[in-house]
């Protein structure tokens, strides 16, 4: 990049890059969304994405850590609460393990992460040192994928609750607040976003880090679809559906 972009000129490069590159497109979730899973491919979706789920409250802690004002702080530590809970009501953590004993897979095994695919283990652990390493700007740029998660969530609520009759509501309930909370999230660190990112350096840097963000989720969808779709080959000490 040689130009600056205004404000608006990168916003609209931001959801361009969601447009090409988020995971909603990958065949595994249009499989997922569409009913054509068998109930151990869902399982291992499940128990698969909890890695990434019971990792954001470990990112959030590491970025809160290097937030230089009080204000920013305040603001960043509502999203471990969101995941984390309060000792008093479910967090987003909770509320996915909710999911996998719904889908009836041990929740021991699952926190345990013993089953756990080792691209599912790379991408997620790569996503927490990007954010620890990078710089600050970059570390809050990643989490823009959540501009794009709210149709991606009312997609797989609906059709998961159309097409598999071993899920309800109840399995289901960590989407539901994630449709409030997610574009909260987004309204601040898309706003800090467009105010610090004013140099074409910046401006790349914050473009790149979205799509590696996008990249790592997409990632995780590739090692599940050759692990239980095609050509349907898990690796030793992976979960294995019954």
């Amino acid at each position: 990049m040689s130009d600056v972009l205004s404000p608006e000129g990168l916003e609209d490069a931001l959801r361009a890059i969601g447009e090409e590159r988020y995971h909603i497109r990958h065949p595994f979730h249009r499989a997922l969304h569409g009913g054509l899973l068998d109930k151990g491919q869902v399982q291992a979706w499940a128990l698969n994405r909890y890695y990434y789920q019971a990792s954001i409250p470990r990112k959030d802690a590491t970025l809160l850590a290097r937030l230089p004002t009080t204000e920013l702080r305040r603001e960043w530590r509502r999203r471990l609460i969101d995941h984390d809970g309060t000792g008093d009501g479910p967090g987003g953590v909770e509320r996915w393990l909710a999911l996998t004993d719904g889908l009836g897979i041990d929740r021991d095994y699952v926190i345990s992460t013993e089953g756990l695919l080792p691209g599912t283990r790379y991408a997620v652990d790569a996503y927490v040192a990007f954010v620890r390493e990078r710089t600050l700007l970059e570390a809050i740029a990643s989490s823009l994928t959540e501009m794009f998660s709210p149709n991606i969530i009312s997609e797989r609520v609906a059709g998961m609750l159309r097409n598999y009759p071993f899920v309800n509501e109840a399995t289901l309930a960590y989407f539901t607040p994630r449709l409030t909370q997610a574009p909260l999230d987004v309204q601040f660190a898309l706003g800090y976003v467009r105010e610090h990112a004013r140099t074409p350096e910046t401006q790349a840097a914050v473009l790149g880090a979205l799509r590696f963000k996008c990249d790592l989720l997409w990632a995780q969808l590739d090692a599940l679809h050759f692990a239980y779709v095609a050509p349907r080959l898990p690796p030793p000490g992976a979960f294995v559906p019954r």
